[in-house]
């Protein structure tokens, strides 16, 4: 049972730490792909898209002018993060290590589970083998 909790364990590591590092590659090319003024064009870009028409079922929940509103704030925030950010890279080498950090951040009660669940098998195997010894 203990070799079946530390392989499910290694599994769920192997898969998160695999995750973590699919998302910090595709982060990296991702940002690697913005320039310093690229920001600013495309906050010009989405502040002059006209907003869609809603369908019909949608109408009655969503109001159009909250939408645009959404837009406004989308295209001030872009052009907020054109102005301070200098390139991509200089934010990857913050989000980088702050991916690790959250990784590790999971990992840790994560092989805590694993141990508790270790004492726990190796506590009630005893119990049994005792009460075993005692009745015999």
């Amino acid at each position: 049972m203990k070799t079946l909790i530390w392989s499910f364990t290694a599994l769920l590591v192997a898969a998160w730490t695999g995750f973590v590092a699919i998302v910090h590659q595709l982060t990296g090319w991702l940002l690697g792909a913005v320039d310093a003024g690229a920001l600013l064009g495309a906050a010009g870009t989405v502040g002059g898209l006209s907003l869609p028409s809603l369908p019909a079922w949608l109408a009655p929940w969503i109001d159009t002018a909250s939408l645009a509103s959404l837009q406004a704030m989308i295209v001030s925030l872009v052009q907020w993060l054109g102005a301070v950010l200098p390139s991509g890279s200089a934010l990857m080498a913050w989000i980088g290590p702050l991916l690790w950090v959250g990784w590790a951040m999971v990992l840790i009660p994560m092989l805590g589970v694993a141990a508790l669940l270790h004492w726990l098998v190796g506590r009630a195997v005893s119990q049994q083998a005792s009460v075993r010894i005692a009745n015999a």
